[in-house]
């Protein structure tokens, strides 16, 4: 499986982020795959944003699940993240994540449950 995250790299303050993450090598569909948002600002641990299932559902971190929305395309085989009312505070890198297994929320927010990774892109929130 492999995992390409994209973005617009600089994003003002107040304004939306909108990223994708383009999937091959299996679809998004296929049993029992989590497809998850990951984040690390600078000179911090990783951050779960949020997870969709195989099966749609979808799975946000408490604190960010207010400006945030997860969702997916099946005919392109992509998943996609929006960030409302961003602030210098999400300034960090965006990784696409993906899990193979049942799993909970507090096993999706586990960075080494994850079998396969993106490279990350890099935003910057500043005006």
């Amino acid at each position: 499986v492999q995992l390409q995250e994209s973005g617009p790299g600089l994003v003002k303050p107040s304004q939306t982020l909108s990223l994708t993450c383009t999937v091959s090598g299996d679809s998004i569909t296929t049993n029992y795959y989590y497809w998850s948002w990951i984040r690390q600002p600078p000179g911090k641990g990783l951050e779960w944003i949020g997870s969709i299932a195989y099966s749609g559902s979808i799975y946000y971190s408490p604190s960010l699940k207010s400006r945030t929305s997860a969702s997916r395309d099946t005919s392109k085989n992509t998943v996609y993240l929006q960030m409302n009312s961003l602030s210098p505070e999400d300034t960090a890198v965006y990784y696409c994540a993906a899990r193979f297994g049942v799993a909970l929320t507090d096993i999706l927010k586990i960075q080494s449950s994850y079998n396969y990774w993106g490279q990350g892109t890099q935003v910057t929130v500043s005006s």
